[in-house]
């Protein structure tokens, strides 16, 4: 039996995710992705939210993400495992679906490990457009690690920053993101310790990987007037910043209920004072108010996200055809009769 055009499901590999990259171009991707996402925080109120469901074990978690605007459903299925690249396996792997609400049937599935850095890294940019001083150029990429190059070309593309200062415990790390940014239009310094690597950065970027109490950023590392962006603190029982920085900082979160377990501000009282980055994007409260504050985008990473970066790809997939359509639904002439779809199947 062939199955109808209904029941088949548009399935983006990694090798078709890589093409759209090359198609659209990486910066305008990025760009397109801030814009989808920023749109669906505009509208935040309308989504189902609830913390990610996560199974934690002694070598990193597995993670189900998902979210809905009452329209259309999805989900990110992804993991996050340090030592696995002592393995020569990627730290985090994922996947994503969307489907319709109306009829429960999936309408997209893709591949999520290179999508997730794509939408991390164009979050981080989006919000840094609200949060980042005037006339902010200047980065530190403190962790070199498989998102900092998203993470700087980003910046480059959406906030129009034009230097990157990279440091990490690893000189190889901070080698090959050198390697890797050379050519892109960005003034790329590798430096010998994180000290350095934040002089004259007005945005700092933390992105490591262990699954611990850090210190990433000691408390007179941060002087006034920058940004943070603290994305590797995205568990519990892992942080990047001393407590001090987070008391001296207006800090901005995604999701509260889930930040406040796994973000830097689990190192604080329940009852801190935070603010809700739709908001920020809403007008509804502000976000920069002074060239001497600090303000600390506390990241995690969200299902809503997820969810703009899945609708932005199902967008762009009639254009380019780079998808493969999937039999993945059992689809008989007869809905109730899925025995007899079986039965004719027989050789």
């Amino acid at each position: 039996m062939t199955p109808s055009y209904k029941a088949l499901v548009p399935f983006v590999s990694v090798d078709h995710m890589m093409q759209l990259i090359h198609h659209i171009g990486l910066e305008p991707m990025l760009r397109g992705l801030a814009d989808y996402i920023e749109a669906d925080f505009k509208r935040w109120e309308l989504f189902d939210k609830s913390p990610r469901v996560a199974s934690h074990s002694a070598e990193g978690v597995i993670e189900l993400m998902p979210t809905s605007d009452g329209e259309v459903y999805g989900f990110k299925y992804v993991n996050g495992h340090p030592s696995n690249t002592a393995e020569g396996l990627q730290t985090v792997t994922a996947f994503g679906l969307l489907a319709d609400v109306a009829t429960g049937y999936p309408v997209l599935l893709s591949e999520m490990t290179i999508l997730t850095a794509l939408r991390t890294a164009a979050t981080s940019a989006m919000v840094a457009r609200h949060l980042a001083p005037k006339g902010a150029d200047t980065m530190a990429m403190i962790g070199n690690g498989a998102q900092s190059e998203f993470q700087s070309l980003a910046m480059k593309a959406i906030c129009d920053v034009n230097t990157v200062r990279l440091y990490d415990i690893d000189a190889q790390a901070t080698a090959k993101c050198a390697r890797n940014l050379a050519g892109h239009g960005l003034n790329v310094i590798p430096c010998a310790t994180p000290e350095e690597a934040i002089q004259g950065a007005q945005i700092l970027t933390t992105c490591t990987a262990d699954k611990q109490y850090a210190t990433i950023l000691t408390d007179n590392m941060v002087g006034a007037g920058v940004h943070i962006n603290a994305i590797g603190g995205d568990c519990p029982g892992k942080t990047e910043l001393a407590p001090a920085i987070l008391h001296r900082s207006d800090i901005f979160v995604e999701f509260p209920p889930q930040t406040r377990v796994e973000g830097e501000i689990q190192q604080l009282a329940p009852d801190h004072k935070i603010t809700e980055l739709w908001q920020v994007i809403t007008g509804a409260a502000p976000g920069r108010t002074s060239s001497q504050q600090i303000t600390l985008f506390d990241s995690v990473g969200f299902a809503i996200e997820d969810f703009s970066a899945l609708r932005y790809l199902r967008d762009q997939l009639t254009e380019t055809g780079l998808f493969y359509n999937l039999d993945l639904l059992a689809d008989p002439d007869d809905p109730r009769d899925l025995f007899g779809m079986v039965q004719r199947a027989a050789p």
